[in-house]
């Protein structure tokens, strides 16, 4: 069975990028998939210092919620990246969040990463889809580096409202077909 992980990087419960990424999982789970979610703003997630002790081989040296994700993320079959952006970027716990897969940096670790499918879904304010670029080359760079497979991307521009996702029907649909292709 495909086991699909969506990873919840907006701080609004309930908003336009927690009901992308579950309509992906629920897309994932109408063909047969065990799904589950990560809301990452019910979880501390502390910054990446650089100490290497995952270079290493060894446990990350932070003590926080990261730590209990690194099975999950193994565990998994696919990864759903959810986030607004904020300021150009992601929000600020998706980058932490992002930034603690350097623990895949050791070989040890990159072969329990490496070839694992990512779909990405960015929602944001502006109707322009230039605004999300940043957000979306720190995924493609990150995804790559990791030698893991981005097999899609979706992107929903004019939804900085809450909510205001539900009238976007054509990018719902998309987003629990992309969830169907993945199961299969």
């Amino acid at each position: 069975m495909t086991k699909v992980l969506g990873i919840i990087g907006s701080p609004r419960r309930n908003g336009n990028t927690h009901i992308l990424v579950n309509k992906i999982l629920d897309g994932a789970r109408s063909q047969g998939a065990d799904t589950e979610s990560i809301f990452l703003n019910d979880f501390t997630i502390k910054e990446c210092d650089g100490c290497h002790a995952c270079w290493k081989g060894l446990q990350c040296a932070k003590k926080d919620d990261m730590n209990s994700f690194y099975q999950k993320i193994i565990d998994s079959d696919i990864l759903v990246f959810g986030t607004p952006v904020y300021w150009y970027g992601p929000t600020a716990i998706m980058k932490a969040f992002i930034d603690r897969f350097v623990y895949f940096n050791c070989p040890e670790n990159r072969e329990k990463i490496r070839c694992k499918s990512a779909v990405v879904t960015i929602p944001f304010e502006e109707d322009d889809e230039k605004a999300s670029l940043a957000t979306v080359e720190i995924f493609e760079k990150s995804i790559s580096y990791l030698e893991m497979n981005l097999t899609d991307l979706l992107l929903a521009p004019g939804v900085g409202e809450k909510g205001a996702i539900l009238e976007k029907k054509i990018i719902l649909e998309r987003a629990f077909n992309i969830g169907k292709m993945l199961a299969r």
